[in-house]
């Protein structure tokens, strides 16, 4: 089997919930473009990868956008995919002739949902926007003013507009009041700052908690304490050492036992995830769910690096990445007095370090900027053809704690 790398990016709805993931795809470091056009062996290998992968384990149940050419939109590759989930998108670069409209026919009246990806007004698109279920706009790339002029020349109802490469809040309300219903973009995970703006008691607690948890002072008997005292707390660290994840035949019955199970590398991640997703009360689902992948990524991605810095404060530092979406506030601020290690704080804080690389090659593995996810693992000393299976490990991971918290 060769090398799969498979990055996900979320598409949510007006609600900020998630809607569906968009995957991608890549088939090496190496070669970061595939070369599939007209070649069954790759096309094969594009069926094969999500069955092998799992999509479930990327895409939890939820709709799954997937990019093709036109050359394998002509070969009807789509339809060897399972057509409740998965939302055929058609790239901007296509000619839309003869074979590649009946295709379209074709993998539409099969029951498939089409997308026109990078979406530019033009006469002959007209055959594939009447296929359309979803037409996706790029906000970075197109004006609003050229989107606008572009909305009043598509039919009226019938199709969902997908506004993507959002990436402000104001990005998002202007995509809202233009009639778009889908939104793909960075947009909810960065924070919304408002000056003069002050951290809630509550939150300053809870963020002593994750500092403190993850710190070199740790004791279980101190946590066994304080859990045993917060019915709250107690139930979901059954929950979590009880899920399918850690895959116990016999149930964990008391909190003693539960952390002894765990540990105190996990006992440090249950009650960080605790702590993390109280603070992220009212805010996107993703973003907690975001902040679980990229702790226990870091986490993996150090210790397949055989990083001097404890595993705990690797996850500490993915965890830590959107903390500053989560409460609306300055990196700089959230940290000044925690006591964390300087590296950590030089990193999350001002990018700098070694392990602000490994934040770095986090988010270029996120936006699938492939290239950079090569050189900066060369840097790193990691074995890049691995990282993709910890990036999934780290998927899966945070599906089943996600679960239990």
């Amino acid at each position: 089997m060769e090398d799969v790398f498979v990055a996900r990016q979320p598409i949510l709805d007006k609600n900020r919930n998630v809607h569906a993931y968009e995957l991608l795809f890549r088939d090496g470091m190496a070669n970061m473009m595939p070369q599939i056009e007209g070649d069954v062996a790759t096309t094969t290998l594009l069926a094969n990868t999500f069955v092998t992968i799992g999509m479930d384990t990327l895409c939890e149940g939820k709709k799954t956008f997937i990019n093709f050419t036109q050359n394998l939109i002509e070969k009807h590759v789509p339809l060897l995919l399972p057509r409740e989930t998965t939302v055929v998108e058609i790239l901007e670069d296509v000619n839309p002739g003869p074979l590649l409209i009946d295709a379209c026919q074709q993998i539409s009246s099969a029951g498939y949902i089409i997308a026109l990806d990078d979406f530019v007004y033009a006469p002959e698109l007209e055959p594939l926007i009447d296929l359309a279920d979803i037409i996706k706009f790029d906000f970075q790339l197109t004006p609003v003013a050229e989107i606008e002029a572009y909305l009043k020349r598509l039919p009226k109802g019938g199709l969902c507009l997908l506004a993507e490469k959002v990436e402000t809040a104001s990005d998002f309300e202007a995509a809202k009041a233009m009639g778009f219903e889908l939104f793909q973009g960075y947009f909810f995970c960065k924070p919304e700052i408002v000056k003069g703006r002050e951290i809630k008691g509550f939150q300053l607690n809870l963020i002593m908690l994750l500092a403190q948890i993850n710190s070199y002072h740790f004791s279980i008997e101190r946590v066994e304490a304080v859990i045993s005292r917060d019915l709250g707390i107690s139930y979901k660290l059954f929950k979590y050492a009880n899920s399918v994840f850690f895959g116990r035949v016999s149930k964990i019955s008391s909190v003693k036992q539960a952390l002894t199970y765990l540990g105190e590398d996990e006992t440090r991640r249950f009650v960080s995830l605790v702590a993390m997703s109280r603070l992220a009360e009212g805010k996107p689902d993703e973003l907690l769910r975001m902040a679980c992948v990229r702790g226990k990524f870091c986490e993996l991605l150090g210790l397949h690096g055989k990083e001097t810095r404890p595993s705990s404060e690797m996850f500490t530092l993915g965890l830590f990445s959107l903390i500053d979406a989560v409460t609306d506030q300055p990196m700089g601020v959230i940290l000044g007095d925690l006591p964390l290690a300087e590296p950590l704080k030089q990193a999350l804080i001002h990018a700098k370090g070694r392990l602000g690389g490994y934040l770095e090659l986090m988010r270029s593995y996120e936006t699938g900027r492939w290239d950079r996810v090569s050189r900066l693992s060369q840097a790193l000393g990691l074995d890049g053809p691995k990282i993709p299976s910890f990036y999934l490990r780290a998927c899966e991971w945070s599906d089943a704690a996600k679960k239990a918290i």
